[in-house]
């Protein structure tokens, strides 16, 4: 094997060092929050919106001890402002908590919270994943001048692009049934893996619900030539495998779907949790004007949780798990 032939590498494999190997991306002290926003960071209601989601769960599972599993944790925002949020949502309420996240825990982080790179298995409870699948790396296809579909190899130093083997086999399966590719130049990203990851993940739950939020797409609205790219320092970049950038790409969210879930959009979920971007009374501005600026801020924030073209676009995948289901 030439050292040139050892410098081509599959998306999958090029992004899984650069994202978690040593040195990786998301191994960084300053983690995803140093990169780019995402719905935890933009404003507390989202956190809030999810502790009423656990709460629901527990009343379903009729339990006043639940567990809430963090997925792809980051740096522990998401499950702080869930239990801080809970404190005044579901007083009585006994929550174990755990940060699933290959990082290391970071300092401060409530005691409460088991941080592990495992998910727990047979908990009861809600299992929430938010932008997590996107970084779950894939391999990317894209079909040759003679109607081949082939894997498509990159370089890490640089990001440079070359056709490797033809796709066969499992992936083949794939592509044919959720991302089908016929003409040269058309690229796909492979989400095979994905589905497992997401599969695996919610089947950890013994009872209550799995969701995984995303930037994602259905069949029906595929892009022609993917979506792979890059993110540093709040800027979109090129997606070069060599650690400096995180390297993502749109999730095939009825793929994931098809072990079963429900798909909404993120405005429609945080609406049905009380997460409302419409302005307070004008009247409440002259009764109590603390009162009105403070809601005020808050429709804002909502209005950017529930953004069409924006955050309000996320799909949320929803999985029930019933005890011996």
């Amino acid at each position: 094997m030439t050292d040139e032939t050892c410098q081509w590498q599959g998306w999958r494999e090029a992004t899984e060092r650069a994202l978690y190997g040593p040195g990786g991306f998301f191994l960084r002290p300053e983690g995803p929050a140093g990169h780019f926003r995402t719905s935890v960071h933009a404003s507390p209601l989202f956190a809030g919106a999810v502790a009423r989601l656990l709460a629901e769960v527990a009343e379903e599972l009729d339990t006043d001890e639940v567990a809430f599993v963090d997925m792809g944790a980051g740096r522990g925002e998401l499950v702080t402002g869930v239990l801080a949020a809970l404190g005044s949502l579901a007083e009585g309420l006994s929550v174990r908590a755990y940060s699933v996240e290959r990082a290391e825990r970071p300092a401060g982080l409530d005691p409460r919270v088991e941080w592990t790179d495992r998910v727990p298995e047979g908990v009861r409870g809600l299992l929430f994943a938010n932008e997590w699948l996107d970084n779950v790396p894939v391999d990317v296809a894209s079909v040759d001048e003679s109607g081949t579909v082939r894997y498509v190899e990159v370089r890490a130093a640089d990001g440079a692009e070359r056709l490797g083997r033809a796709v066969e086999g499992e992936d083949a399966e794939w592509l044919e049934r959720w991302w089908p590719l016929t003409e040269p130049g058309t690229r796909a990203e492979i989400g095979r893996a994905r589905d497992e990851a997401w599969a695996a993940a919610a089947g950890c739950l013994a009872a209550g619900r799995a969701v995984a939020v995303d930037y994602g797409h259905v069949r029906e609205s595929r892009p022609p030539f993917g979506t792979l790219t890059g993110f540093r320092g709040g800027r979109e970049v090129a997606p070069v495998p060599d650690g400096s950038c995180d390297v993502t790409a749109h999730v095939a969210m009825d793929a994931c779907a098809s072990g079963g879930g429900e798909l909404v959009l993120q405005r429609e979920a945080l609406k049905g949790l009380g997460v409302s971007g419409a302005r307070p009374p004008l009247a409440l501005a002259s009764t109590d004007p603390a009162a009105y600026v403070r809601a005020l801020a808050g429709a804002g924030e909502a209005a950017e949780l529930t953004a069409r073209g924006g955050l309000g676009d996320f799909l949320w995948l929803t999985r029930r798990v019933r005890a011996g289901a």
